[in-house]
């Protein structure tokens, strides 16, 4: 049986990742694939893995990632918020370093919505005087 060490849930833009810490070797999942196969930018993967740099635990946890909504920079990030909490649910005394880091805090930019009169969230349609 898979024991689960820490659920953390991340949210960033419209994307939501729920995120489970297992003991392991240092494996991440994310949707059934590896991280590289999943983001195959390297600055998204290490975008994920930097809270696991962070509190030294690459060899020692495998950790398995379902994210869904918005696109690949929203997804990475909440990755990255999701496996922040997760692993301070593992050791409360991750939380001081992660937080310190940012990691911790849930980036609460979102598109504006677009209003009704205008062409966007904030542009005018052309103005014609005649």
């Amino acid at each position: 049986m898979v024991r689960n060490l820490g659920i953390g849930t991340g949210r960033r833009k419209t994307s939501v990742a729920r995120v489970y810490v297992r003991e392991g070797s240092g494996k991440v999942t994310i949707n059934g694939k590896g991280l590289n196969e999943y983001f195959p930018q390297v600055e998204h993967a290490n975008v994920v893995k930097s809270p696991l740099m962070i509190v030294s635990g690459e060899n020692r946890f495998d950790v398995l990632i379902n994210v869904y909504g918005g696109g690949v920079n929203g997804q990475a990030g909440a990755c990255r918020h999701g496996l922040a909490r997760a692993l301070c649910h593992v050791d409360e005394a991750n939380s001081a370093s992660l937080r310190a880091n940012g990691f911790l805090t849930r980036d609460s930019r979102m598109v504006e919505r677009k209003k009704y009169g205008q062409a966007g969230a904030r542009r005018r349609f052309q103005f014609s005087k005649r």
